[in-house]
């Protein structure tokens, strides 16, 4: 058996302070008042402006159905739900932004390329619009919850089947 070197642990020194001049600057309170206040002068636009991104999210579902699931129609569909998935909860729709989460990690965000079935993507997809053309706007609907939580199941269960599918792959490493 081969001896083994002692381990030395270096923690690097935190030069953030010094690059930002030392303590971290408060928040200015007027600054986040004056950015709500305009964040509310746009709120009714909003209703209008997630319409527009269902819409762009429906046609990149179309393009993805008519491609046979491209890898080009596939990065489409994930950049429109990304996007979806980020500005919904601004425009009130904090369910649409969860299930959109779900349906990144379906079409390659933080798992890779995951081989989704499409039926689980367009499931995805028409909940999104079930949400939006309901105006289930809520965290807390109790239909759009039960929804979510279906979706984030079958997402998290094709996940794991093939991350155990890819271990299994895998040739076993020499000790």
């Amino acid at each position: 058996m081969t001896r083994q070197r002692p381990v030395e642990i270096i923690t690097p020194p935190n030069v953030l302070k010094a690059k930002i001049g030392g303590a971290m600057p408060a928040l200015d309170q007027r600054a986040i008042a004056k950015a709500e206040a305009a964040l509310e002068k746009m709120s009714g636009q909003f209703a209008e402006w997630i319409k527009e991104e269902l819409a762009r999210l429906l046609e990149a579902w179309a393009a993805f159905e008519q491609n046979a699931g491209s890898p080009a129609a596939k990065s489409e569909l994930h950049r429109r739900a990304h996007d979806l998935k980020g500005l919904a909860p601004t425009y009130g729709y904090p369910l649409v932004g969860r299930i959109c989460a779900t349906l990144c990690k379906l079409t390659g965000d933080e798992h890779g390329q995951i081989s989704a079935p499409d039926r689980l993507l367009k499931a995805h997809v028409d909940a999104v619009k079930a949400a939006v053309l309901g105006k289930i706007k809520g965290a807390d609907h109790p239909v759009g919850l039960a929804l979510v939580a279906e979706l984030e199941a079958q997402t998290k269960e094709i996940i794991a089947q093939q991350a155990a599918e890819a271990a299994a792959k895998e040739p076993p490493q020499q000790a």
